[in-house]
């Protein structure tokens, strides 16, 4: 049965969760993680944070709906309130103040106090979601399982991505996933793809990004631009996919796309031949790199600066006060000081 994104996503990220215990001899200027005992998580996997026009913040989850913190209560919205699923991956908001959930059942559109849903029968390309994203012309994208297509509030429309030539063996069951959407400074459209490697189009014609460009590998799971207009990629071990357990290794990890050519960073643990899944611009341009082995890091533009987690991060924002929020599996977290704090529904939020 075919899963959504940030279930595979899980996968590897559980795959690989017993290194993280061993991170505490890396660096000296880590943080240490302080778990409260006793309480109850917001979720087992906090996979999507995002924060409103109204300074709420909401969490989605991938087994209790979405989570919505106004900064007094903490309440669920889930399919007894009219979602369409309870596997909740990414959230946004248009210009109107609509909020918009990518779910693993369709998509919705939330008012604040009613969703209105759209499916396969609505002419959505696939129910299962990975990923939002509304560009500066204000229309939304909609990354799937199976494809792109866009919404213009009335109509969807498949956008059709063309493949390019590889050698590599794309796993049949992830070939059409679209792991990122993103548009950069310049109004270019970047689309990740698991096995296909970057595409980027200019509203005329695409160019394409793969391991013969210089990519770790054909899974891009991440792609964000930085200040300084370059492109930052996220890739995942493509050998992990080989039947063969005594081959399943392989490049992977964060790369930078500069100058029209790939720069690697070798010197830092866990940025190649690993799996890299999030990498996040926060409010004041500092990037947010979270990798399998290694914990977190945080890019100035001049110095990485690494955050033990013990917990797998599958999500982070910097909300508008400057707090640092951290989706795991295993549950909320949030960097306080010299701390990494765990969040449960009893908090302490603050």
């Amino acid at each position: 049965m075919k899963i959504d994104t940030l279930t595979l996503k899980l996968i590897c990220f559980t795959l690989f969760i017993g290194f993280y215990t061993s991170c505490n001899s890396q660096k000296k200027n880590a943080k240490v993680e302080k778990i409260i005992e006793n309480t109850t998580q917001i979720a087992d996997y906090v996979v999507s944070i995002f924060e409103d026009s109204k300074n709420n913040l909401w969490f989605g989850t991938l087994e209790k709906g979405i989570a919505k913190y106004d900064g007094k209560k903490l309440t669920f919205l889930t399919t007894n309130n009219g979602l369409p699923s309870n596997r909740v991956v990414c959230v946004v908001e248009d210009n109107n103040g609509f909020l918009w959930f990518g779910t693993g059942a369709g998509l919705s559109k939330y008012n604040g106090k009613t969703f209105t849903n759209y499916s396969k029968k609505d002419g959505l390309c696939s129910d299962a979601i990975s990923n939002l994203i509304i560009d500066s012309k204000g229309t939304l994208w909609v990354g799937t399982w199976n494809g792109v297509c866009t919404f213009n509030g009335d109509t969807f429309t498949n956008f059709t991505l063309p493949k390019p030539i590889i050698k590599t063996t794309p796993n049949k069951d992830t070939e059409n996933w679209i792991t990122q959407i993103m548009e950069d400074s310049k109004g270019n459209m970047w689309f990740g793809k698991d096995g296909y490697g970057a595409s980027k189009f200019n509203g005329k014609s695409f160019a394409h990004f793969t391991k013969k460009d210089g990519l770790f590998s054909n899974n891009v799971q991440e792609i964000t631009e930085d200040k300084n207009g370059d492109i930052w990629f996220g890739t995942r071990v493509a050998e992990k996919d080989n039947a063969d357990p005594n081959k399943r290794f392989g490049k992977g990890g964060v790369q930078k796309y500069e100058d029209s050519k790939f720069i690697n960073f070798p010197e830092i643990k866990g940025f190649t031949k690993n799996d890299v899944y999030q990498i996040f611009k926060d409010r004041t341009n500092n990037l947010w790199i979270s990798t399998l082995k290694n914990g977190l890091y945080m890019f100035d533009g001049k110095t990485f600066k690494n955050y033990k987690i013990l917990k797998s991060t599958m999500s982070v924002l910097k909300d508008r006060n400057g707090t640092i929020w951290l989706g795991c599996a295993g549950g909320l977290y949030r960097i306080n000081g010299e701390e990494i704090v765990n969040v449960t529904t009893n908090g302490p939020w603050k």
